[in-house]
């Protein structure tokens, strides 16, 4: 897509259509919004990019899995404000600036259909929000259940906050940046653990540090397994936009009680087939979750595998358990609880941030 082109994240909420809603009328409008917190401020030109396709298996894919193709259904109008908090006054707020698509205000959403907003200059300074407000109708709508941004849905009197939403998968800010950095996982990486709008996650407080020399694209999704990107759709496709991939699998894949050799094979793949669109892959082993029976075991090996075999294919290891686990003696059990609190989010940032921003640096000479 040209769009990767021109545009970067400027932001480090989580991302990503988690689950779609069936309405109650199908030809009912609805209108809500959603409040993004800024990392770089300045005057850019913002486009907010969209997808119909369902990323990631939620729970055990019952009702919505990996790759699913979401049916048709209408945007009739989207505005776009810039607030310096998300309070009962910005809800208050009437005036947004209209966006379009193509010249419309408009737009039917096509199954499977990937599109963006027209180009629009916006000036937020760091930290204050782009609230982007969508009306909508249709039967089935694509959206994130676990999203931590602030979301509302207005049910005719007030706003109440709600999912029930689309979301973007991207505020694309268009801005030169020395290196693209997507952090591809499951709700570890989107932030579940830490506060709603408190942007406390681990690769939050890393983006931080690391400064806005970089983008930063939160790819995370809750439920999500190294299966669901290894099967190559839109979810992967959108990690390989970046210069360097942060992976972080195989939580939900163990859970789910999915086969050892599969897992293993799921991780490579990820790693394959990120290295041969020229993404550089920094991969982390997986995570402690208070684990249970044989899927400690099961949690041991895959990790002795990530550390023993599958590093040599990557460009960067990086062995979080050192920073989650218990202690050497309870390595599968979460010292900071199964989705990491702001404490371990940011104890695992600190650890993390030195040698990722060596890598970073050499990765900048080498482009």
């Amino acid at each position: 897509m040209d769009y990767f082109k021109k545009y970067v994240s400027n932001t480090t909420a989580g991302s990503g259509n988690q689950l779609f809603f069936i309405a109650d009328d199908a030809n009912k409008v609805q209108k809500s919004r959603l409040f993004y917190r800024i990392n770089k401020g300045g005057k850019y030109n913002y486009s907010f990019l969209f997808s119909n396709i369902i990323d990631s298996t939620y729970s055990d894919g019952k009702f919505s899995h990996k790759n699913l193709i979401v049916d048709s259904w209408d945007i009739l109008g989207m505005g776009v404000r810039i607030f310096s908090e998300c309070s009962e006054e910005s809800l208050a707020e009437e005036e947004f600036i209209p966006l379009t698509f193509k010249g419309e205000q408009c737009k039917e959403v096509m199954p499977g259909e990937f599109f963006a907003t027209d180009p629009i200059e916006l000036s937020p300074s760091e930290n204050e929000y782009i609230c982007i407000q969508i009306e909508f109708k249709g039967s089935m709508i694509p959206y994130h259940e676990e999203s931590l941004i602030p979301t509302f849905v207005f049910d005719g009197d007030e706003w109440k906050p709600s999912k029930l939403t689309p979301f973007p998968g991207m505020i694309g800010c268009e801005r030169n940046v020395k290196i693209r950095v997507g952090f591809l996982g499951d709700s570890i990486t989107q932030g579940c653990g830490t506060e709603i709008n408190s942007y406390t996650h681990w690769n939050a407080k890393l983006a931080q540090m690391l400064g806005n020399g970089y983008a930063y694209w939160n790819l995370g999704l809750g439920y999500g397994r190294a299966n669901d990107a290894a099967s190559d759709g839109a979810w992967l496709f959108k990690a390989k936009q970046n210069d360097v991939a942060v992976v972080c699998y195989g939580v939900n894949d163990i859970m789910q009680n999915m086969p050892e050799e599969q897992i293993k094979k799921d991780l490579g793949e990820i790693v394959l087939k990120l290295k041969a669109s020229g993404v550089k892959v920094v991969l982390q082993t997986v995570p402690p979750f208070n684990y249970e029976g044989e899927k400690i075991e099961k949690w041991e090996r895959i990790n002795r595998y990530i550390k023993d075999e599958l590093s040599k294919e990557c460009d960067m290891l990086f062995d979080n358990a050192q920073v989650l686990s218990l202690s050497s003696e309870a390595a599968h059990k979460a010292a900071f609880g199964p989705h990491p609190n702001a404490e371990g989010c940011l104890a695992w940032a600190n650890k993390f941030y030195p040698v990722l921003k060596s890598f970073l640096e050499s990765a900048e000479k080498q482009t």
